[in-house]
């Protein structure tokens, strides 16, 4: 039975502040619209204690992994930061080998000096926040195509970055929220000498693996360490012996008190995207269009990089990090698609469009500002044949095999030969020959080639032969292998040694002539192409979101509405707590080694119990990590605000001190992203004693636990 709309507004909950446990708040005012509310939840810090410029705070000691992929938090006064196993699954793989399987075995650095450098990964910490929007907005009219307001907004956006960033080492970004009605200015400080500290093995950080991943009850210590190195002037340096552990402006005490039922708990971090401002049309195609091409293209790829994961250690290795980056979104996608059309998102979004239709028609000003909003959002869906190929094609080609991603590399070397101009033929060479070792590594050419045929002919078969480019207009999955494969054979871009070789003198005519760059090359523009068909349609919904989002705003002004997530911190609140998934079944709010125990099968890879941990557990030997109850516990669940980029963040209690680590969230909220469910959405953690149990007492690396401050 449809839900009426006099119904739906008593009880839905979106971008309204209904419950403390959804928003994702801007810390830099939550002075203004939450700390009241905040403290009456159990809150025992001031506004300022969480974020401020002139003072140390929260926010100084949170930071965003590689601009924003993860969250990770300062725990010690020597730069020492936790963050999820899975954030550093990529350097923990690039450093095993098979003599040395880290993913495997773990790694523990028991003196600074064997931890583990990693170029190009980078840790920011936010300098300050500030409101830009009336200065962004300023030479913007009504009258401007979507084109020009753009153009104009990048140019004012670019001087503001400058000014703001003019004679420091600072990073700035211009960020819009609330659909292009607000913007903000993010001043960063990015330090790239970020070394692995430890991390457990596999079987202890990925407990569970895809079985597992998404899901509640849960026993994962998803957590990995780095350290934070500086210049000895405490300034932003890139690799260096002589470089020094960092001195943060705060790091956060552990509470080795534990969590009860109903206890406030806080999430930093910097949540990646969150759409909760998208309409019922927008709903459908991300169900219908997005995830639905997601699940299938990634289930093949899957398939076949397990295929070769399971011919040898070495092949594991070199595509672990690959298969669970894939794997994790692929999940993610089918459980959203069934949260949606469990919970009714669709109708819920057209009672929503149909009381602003209902508000916008009732005032001539409003019609003449917000009337077309709704329509040019609908149209801006039409064109479903164009949306379908450009998914395919990022799905299927230029996201699926590694081939055509990796002779992109090669568009700026062409146009550097193009231009005769030595001195950017040179530069451009260094910096693909730059990345050749680490790609190479983890690279099997058979594979991709298994992927790219596969691939490429499920394409073909779902896209419409007028957006395919001529190379997919094939027929039978057979012609795909035969055309690959000799592909494969002739292009130097399957081996280092032959890319090597044509970078040492690279011809613009050989590599026009290359097969797999002439593949890449039609991919590419066919993409572009369609994009381009796209535009108008794109720039309907733009405009059409634009103003519907800043008529909700308009429409509602008593409440209090947070930005969709953006990879810019963010903070959330709400309690520890349990839920009822089902009828029939009440979930607890906390997980203990004993379950972990429990799912111990020699038989399957992804719940394999390492022999220490199951001895220590027979021991009793919980150390001072015990909980009262005398047990373990390994994880637990709050009803926190959290997406994609929030994997690390920690989770705070009402005196500042970490409680835990977020890692995921639970399969029944899958629609979180666009729709918070408060009686199920939940913020999965790594329960902190849990974690300090597997340094201190499964690994020995007492070192670590020295450097923190341990709140009993």
């Amino acid at each position: 039975m449809k839900r009426t709309l006099f119904t739906f507004l008593l009880t839905a909950s979106f971008a309204l502040n209904l419950f403390a446990d959804e928003g994702m708040w801007l810390p830099s005012l939550v002075h203004k619209i939450n700390i009241k509310d905040m403290q009456a939840e159990g809150l025992q810090l001031s506004a300022e204690d969480i974020y401020s410029i002139n003072h140390s705070s929260l926010k100084d000691a949170v930071v965003a992994l590689d601009h924003g992929n993860c969250t990770g938090e300062l725990i010690s006064n020597e730069g020492l930061l936790l963050t999820n196993h899975h954030c550093g699954f990529g350097e923990i793989q690039a450093h095993s080998t098979v003599e040395h399987d880290y993913l495997k075995d773990g790694f523990w650095a028991f003196k600074k000096e064997d931890e583990l450098p990693n170029p190009g990964k980078s840790v920011s910490f936010l300098v300050r926040i500030e409101d830009v929007t009336s200065k962004v907005l300023k030479d913007v009219t009504t009258k401007m195509t979507e084109e020009e307001r753009s153009k104009a907004i990048n140019k004012i956006s670019k001087d503001l970055v400058a000014s703001a960033i003019k004679d420091t080492h600072y990073e700035a970004r211009v960020k819009n929220m609330f659909d292009g009605n607000k913007y903000l200015l993010f001043v960063y400080e990015t330090f790239r000498d970020i070394r692995l500290v430890g991390a457990p093995p596999e079987s202890i950080g990925k407990y569970g693996g895809d079985t597992d991943n998404w899901m509640w009850p849960r026993h994962t210590g998803d957590f990995s360490m780095f350290r934070i190195y500086c210049a000895p002037d405490g300034s932003p340096a890139d690799y260096s012996k002589e470089n020094v552990p960092l001195k943060p402006r705060h790091f956060l005490p552990i509470s080795l008190k534990g969590v009860e039922k109903d206890d406030y708990a806080m999430v930093m971090g910097y949540p990646g995207s969150t759409d909760r401002f998208k309409t019922s049309w927008g709903v459908k195609n991300t169900m219908e269009v997005t995830n639905s091409i997601r699940i299938k293209v990634r289930t093949e790829k899957l398939r076949l990089l397990k295929e070769y994961m399971e011919t040898s250690p070495k092949a594991k290795i070199q595509y672990a990090s690959k298969y669970a980056r894939s794997a994790n979104y692929w999940k993610n996608s089918i459980g959203q698609n069934k949260g949606l059309k469990k919970l009714h998102v669709v109708e819920d979004k057209e009672a929503i469009e149909a009381a602003f239709s209902k508000w916008v028609d009732a005032s001539a000003e409003r019609k003449a500002e917000y009337g077309e909003a709704l329509s040019l959002i609908a149209n801006s869906y039409k064109n479903n044949a164009a949306q379908v190929a450009l998914n395919y094609f990022y799905e299927g080609l230029i996201g699926g095999p590694e081939a055509i991603k990796f002779t992109a590399r090669f568009r700026r070397l062409e146009k550097a030969l193009a231009s005769a101009d030595q001195d950017k033929i040179e530069k451009t060479v260094a910096q693909i020959e730059k990345g050749l070792d680490n790609y190479f590594k983890d690279y099997d050419a058979a594979t991709d080639e298994k992927v790219l045929s596969s691939l490429a002919y499920i394409v073909s078969q779902n896209v419409e032969r007028n957006y395919l480019p001529e190379e997919l207009k094939l027929n039978t999955k057979k012609d795909f292998e035969k055309k690959f494969n000799k592909y494969f054979k002739k292009s130097i871009f399957d081996n280092k040694d032959k890319v090597e070789a044509f970078l040492a003198n690279p011809s613009l005519k050989q590599l026009k002539k290359d097969p797999m760059y002439a593949l890449m090359d039609q991919v590419y523009n066919k993409y572009f192409e369609t994009a381009k068909e796209m535009k108008a349609q794109s720039d309907d919904k733009t405009k059409g979101r634009r103003l519907f989002v800043k008529g909700l705003l308009e429409m509602n002004p008593n409440k209090k509405y947070y930005p969709n997530a953006n990879s810019t911190m963010r903070l959330t609140y709400g309690t520890v707590k349990g839920y009822e998934p089902a009828d029939g079944v009440d979930y607890k709010y906390f997980t203990t080694l004993k379950g972990y125990i429990e799912k111990n099968d020699p038989t399957n890879p992804e719940f394999q119990t390492p022999q220490r941990v199951i001895d220590l557990y027979n021991a009793k030997d919980y150390g001072q990590y015990m909980d009262k109850d005398g047990t373990l516990h390994t994880c637990f669940i709050s009803d926190n605000d959290i997406t994609g980029g929030n994997s690390g963040s920690p989770v705070i209690n009402g005196k500042g001190e970490l409680i835990g680590t977020a890692f995921d969230g639970n399969w029944e909220a899958m629609s979180g992203d666009i729709a918070f469910e408060h009686k199920l959405q939940r913020c999965i953690c790594a329960d902190i004693r849990f974690v300090l149990w597997v340094v201190d007492k499964y690994a020995g690396a007492t070192n670590l636990i020295e450097e923190m401050t341990l709140v009993k």
